[in-house]
C-alpha cells in the first residue's frame, strides 16, 4: 500500500505481555523526554512548553503513522542551531511556517519514494555537520552553565565568542556549582548504571534534573529557573492557532524549510536504521518520511517546533523492552499527563541543570574519534569532514552541507575516473594483429565511460590507425550520455577518415544506452561483435 503505518502490521498477534512491555517502555521514555524536550526548546530560543508540546503531538503522530516499530520522535538537538537562527532572523511565527513547509517537503519526499536517497549522503558530510552542531550546542549552553549575565546570545559564532568573553566576569558560582553537580550525577549514573538494580531504567539526566530542582526548592538558590525566566509551563492542553501566512514571508522560508526537511530526513532515517539493528527489523523509510511530514505540519499549529527521530530516546525505548509503536504513543500520553498534573513543579527547575544536560547530549552526539583519527583517511575525506565541520560552526549548516556534498561529488568523480582506464591490446596475445601493425589498432576499456572519463576516448582520437579501430567494451560497466556522445563522435571521425570502427563486448547498461541513444542504428552489422576474438577475425579478414 502507498500509505501503511508500521502500527497496522505490529498489532498482528499483539497480546498482554507485549502491551505491558510497551507501556513500561513508554513510561520510561516519557520521563526521559521531559528534560530533553524543555532543554532543546530553551536552547532554540523558545519557551520550554514548545518542546514538550512537540514531543506530545509530533511524537505521538510519528509513532502512530511512522514506518518504524520503535522509533521515538520529538524535538532533537540537531535542530537547535537552525531553529535558533530562524527565530533570531525571522521570529517565532515564521519558524512555525518554516516547520509546516518542511513537513510538506518531507511528505513529498516520502510520496515520491525518495527515502532511500538519503542514504547516499556521504558519511564524511554527516560526521562533519553532526560534530559541528555538537560544538554549537555546547557553545550555546555556556551562558546558563556558568550563569553569565547575558540577555541574549547571538546566532553567529564569532559574535557568540565575543559576547561570552565580554560577560566572563559575571560568572554565577552557584549556577556553576549546580551545573557541575548535575553533570557529575549524569556521568556517575552512566558509569554505575548497571549496578543500580531496578533504578538503572531511570536515566541520569532525569536524576540530575530532579536533584537540582529539589536542591533549588529547598535552598532557594540565586539562579535562573524556568519559573524566573519563562514563568513556568502551562498546565493545560496546547490550543490550536492558525499560523499567519503571507507570500512575502513564505518565499523567504523556503530555504530554511528545505534545510529543516533535509536534516529531519537524515536524522530520522539514521535513527530508524540504528533501531533496525537493535530489534532485527527493517523500517519503511518512505512511510517514515511521510509520518515525519504530517507531524511537522500539524505540530506548529499547537505551538510546536520541528521534530524528527531521536536516537537517545529510541535507544532507551528499545532497551526498556518496547516492541511496537504503542510504546511511542504511551510516551506521548505520559508527557501529556505530566503537563496536566505536574506542570507547577517545573518552575523550580534550574536552567544551569538543563544546560548541563545539553552539554552531555552534545558530547555524546559528536563522533569525536572520527576527528582524532583523521590521519588514517585519505586527504579528500579529511578535507570534506573538516570543511563541513568548520563551515557548520563558523558560517551555516546549509552552506556546510552544500560544500560538503560538492566536495564529496568531486572526490567521487575523481575516484571513479581514476579507476576507468584504456589499454592498448598487446599484439603478441593475438597473433593475427602482428601482421597489421599501423593499420589495425585494438584497445580494451575498463570501468565507466562518463563525463569525467571521456578523455580516454579523446586520446584514442589522437592516434587513429590507417584501416581499422577495435574497441573492446566488455569491461565497461556504465556509459552516461556524455560518454555515449564521445563514442558517437569517435565513430563519426572514423567515418570521415574512412576507418572502420569495430565495437566488441557491448553488454547490459552500455548496450541499453547505445540502443536508446540511437547509436546502434548508425552501425552496420559487421561493426558489432560479442567478443574481441570475433572482432579481430572480422578485422583481419576484411
Amino acid at each position: 500500500m502507498f500509505f501503511r503505518p508500521k502500527l497496522v502490521d505490529s498489532l498482528a498477534g499483539y497480546n498482554r505481555t507485549l502491551f505491558a512491555k510497551d507501556v513500561l517502555a513508554g513510561l520510561t521514555v516519557g520521563v526521559v523526554a521531559l528534560p530533553l524536550a524543555m532543554a532543546f526548546a530553551i536552547a532554540s530560543g523558545l519557551k520550554p512548553e514548545a518542546g514538550i508540546f512537540t514531543a506530545i503531538i509530533a511524537g505521538g503522530l510519528i509513532s502512530m503513522l511512522g514506518g518504524s516499530r520503535v522509533q521515538i520522535g520529538g524535538p532533537a538537538g540537531a535542530f537547535i542551531v537552525i531553529v535558533y537562527g530562524i527565530v533570531e532572523h525571522y521570529g517565532v511565527p515564521n519558524l512555525l511556517l518554516a516547520t509546516t513547509m518542511s513537513g510538506i517537503f518531507l511528505i513529498l519526499m516520502g510520496a515520491f519514494r525518495l527515502g532511500t536517497l538519503v542514504r547516499f549522503i556521504p558519511i564524511a558530510v554527516i560526521i562533519g555537520f553532526t560534530n559541528g552542531i555538537a560544538v554549537l550546542i555546547g557553545l550555546s549552553q555556556i551562558k546558563d552553565f556558568f550563569g553569565l549575565a547575558v540577555e541574549k546570545m547571538p546566532a553567529q559564532f564569532f559574535q557568540s565568542i565575543n559576547t561570552l568573553y565580554q560577560a566572563a566576569d559575571t560568572v554565577n558560582l552557584t549556577a556553576l556549582g549546580v551545573a557541575c553537580g548535575s553533570l557529575a550525577i549524569i556521568i556517575f549514573w552512566k558509569i554505575f548504571q548497571n549496578h543500580l538494580g531496578w533504578l538503572h531504567h531511570i536515566p541520569g539526566t532525569v536524576v540530575a534534573m530532579i536533584a537540582a530542582t529539589i536542591t533549588n526548592t529547598l535552598l532557594n538558590l540565586p539562579i535562573d529557573t524556568i519559573g524566573s525566566r519563562f514563568g513556568g509551563i502551562p498546565s493545560a492542553l496546547p490550543h490550536f492557532e492558525w499560523i499567519p501566512v503571507t507570500w512575502d514571508t513564505a518565499q523567504y522560508m523556503v530555504a530554511p524549510a528545505l534545510t529543516l526537511a533535509l536534516l529531519g530526513a537524515i536524522e530520522s532515517l539514521m535513527c530508524a536504521r540504528i533501531a533496525d539493528a537493535m530489534i532485527h527489523d527493517r523500517h519503511d523509510s518512505n512511510q517514515e518520511l511521510m509520518a515525519q511530514g504530517l507531524a511537522n505540519i500539524i505540530s506548529p499549529f499547537f505551538g510546536g517546533m520541528p521534530a524528527t527521530g531521536t536516537v537517545a530516546r529510541t535507544v532507551t525505548n528499545v532497551q526498556s523492552g518496547a516492541s511496537t509503536p504503542i510504546a511511542g504513543i504511551v510516551h506521548a500520553i505520559t508527557l501529556l499527563l505530566i503537563v496536566l498534573f505536574a506542570a507547577p513543579l517545573a518552575k523550580n527547575i534550574p536552567l544551569a541543570s538543563l544546560a548541563a544536560i545539553l552539554m552531555y547530549v552534545a558530547w555524546n552526539m559528536g563522533e569525536w574519534k572520527k576527528l582524532t583519527d583523521l590521519g588514517q583517511f585519505r586527504l579528500p575525506y579529511r578535507i570534506t569532514i573538516l570543511s563541513v565541520f568548520l563551515l557548520t560552526v563558523i558560517l551555516d549548516l546549509t552552506i556546510a552541507v552544500q560544500v560538503g556534498l560538492l566536495l564529496a561529488f568531486i572526490t567521487f568523480i575523481y575516484r571513479i575516473s581514476s579507476l576507468s582506464r584504456c589499454e592498448p591490446i598487446e599484439r603478441k596475445q593475438y597473433p593475427a594483429l602482428l601482421h597489421h601493425e599501423g593499420r589495425i589498432d585494438a584497445y580494451r576499456i575498463y570501468g565507466a565511460i562518463f563525463f569525467g572519463a571521456v578523455k580516454l576516448l579523446e586520446k584514442i582520437e589522437e592516434n587513429l590507425p590507417l584501416q581499422t579501430l577495435l574497441l573492446d567494451l566488455k569491461n565497461v560497466i556504465y556509459i552516461d550520455t556524455s560518454g555515449m556522445d564521445t563514442v558517437a563522435e569517435l565513430a563519426h571521425l572514423c567515418k570521415i577518415r574512412n576507418i572502420k570502427l569495430i565495437i566488441c563486448g557491448l553488454e547490459h547498461q552500455p548496450y541499453e544506452m547505445a540502443q536508446r541513444s540511437g547509436f546502434l542504428a548508425t552501425l552496420t552489422p559487421d561493426c558489432l561483435y560479442p567478443d574481441l576474438i570475433s572482432g579481430i577475425e572480422a578485422a583481419t579478414h576484411s
